[in-house]
């Protein structure tokens, strides 16, 4: 009796417990149990000897990578919402499927984006850091870490897809007055349930928010998507709130309006060079002048274990000959 071999899947990031231990019993699974980012060298690797390969956002999966004339690899599941690290229609040429992992982190990006709504404004970071470091508190005063109240405030949210919405609807109950761009307006039914307001012209849109949150994401056509011209719109008391991807703000443009006070001030999750982040951006930080996280707005286990198992069902469906329910093409980009 000839035993089936089982499908080698090669997991370049070290996942939750729950979700290796299902791996190893369904495939002949290649962990990365120290969870070291895998090389440029290791990944064209794995292309050539792998049949599945299950990357993560710190992945970049370039057309150089899949060009191995050798290459077995023909699955992507990637770990993650977004496939901006990967580049699909190269996949898609070479033969290679690519999956992802949609509708698991609405929440939990959403509840990370109104947290940072919520700090910016009132300081908390700055305060919460205040009695930890041994600064100097003589007690409660009128006039001492004054920051500024969000209801009534106006919220531009650019991207109003499934985490825009579910950050509308947060937004919404804290009393905030909802504002949005999208390539199309959300069906009617939405935007009366959020209250939503529609603007075409970003330009016009930036010029006239209190708090601007970024839920886009990142695509050719959204990079610098806030360009420099774009961020001088913004008004001198407004917060900008990125959890999105670093590249749709124009980083360096960013750091110079907040030098130059032209800003109210910024909380960034993300980077545009991420996992590298400016200097600039740290000692701003220090100033008490951005909130910056290290990529954590969809950092919950329950999360995680979601993603996992989403990305379980793809590689088992596509190895069943099925369609894999998250496929990915280029024309969703």
């Amino acid at each position: 009796m000839t035993v089936r071999k089982k499908p080698l899947v090669v997991v370049t990031r070290k996942l939750p417990d729950s979700v290796e231990t299902r791996m190893r019993e369904l495939f002949d699974a290649r962990l990365n149990l120290d969870d070291t980012p895998m090389t440029a060298e290791q990944l064209a690797e794995a292309v050539r000897t792998a049949d599945v390969l299950v990357p993560t956002v710190t992945d970049h999966i370039t057309d150089e990578i899949m060009n191995q004339p050798d290459k077995r690899l023909k699955l992507i599941a990637n770990f993650g919402n977004g496939v901006d690290n990967i580049d699909v229609p190269a996949a898609m040429a070479r033969g290679i499927m690519v999956t992802n992992t949609p509708k698991v982190l609405t929440e939990d990006t959403a509840d990370m984006t109104m947290a940072l709504i919520l700090a910016v404004p009132r300081r908390m970071i700055e305060g919460a850091q205040l009695l930890p470091s041994g600064g100097e508190w003589a007690g409660w005063s009128p006039t001492w870490m004054l920051g500024h109240r969000i209801g009534g405030k106006r919220l531009g949210i650019i991207g109003m897809g499934r985490i825009g919405q579910a950050v509308a609807r947060r937004a919404r109950a804290f009393g905030l007055q909802i504002h949005y761009h999208n390539r199309r307006q959300v069906p009617t039914q939405i935007a009366e349930e959020l209250g939503a307001t529609y603007w075409d012209s970003l330009d016009q849109m930036l010029a006239r928010m209190d708090i601007i949150s970024v839920n886009c994401p990142h695509t050719p056509g959204t990079y610098h998507l806030l360009s420099a011209r774009r961020l001088k719109l913004i008004r001198k008391d407004a917060y900008i709130v990125n959890t999105a991807r670093g590249e749709v703000i124009d980083e360096d443009a960013l750091i110079k309006l907040l030098e130059a006070g032209e800003i109210g001030g910024a909380a960034l999750d993300v980077y545009e060079h991420e996992p590298a982040v400016n200097p600039k951006l740290v000692r701003l930080a220090k100033a008490g002048k951005i909130t910056l996280m290290p990529h954590m707005g969809s950092a919950t286990i329950e999360g995680r274990v979601e993603m996992g198992e989403k990305v379980i069902i793809n590689i088992h469906t596509f190895l069943d000959g099925h369609k894999p329910p998250d496929r990915v093409l280029p024309s969703m980009l």
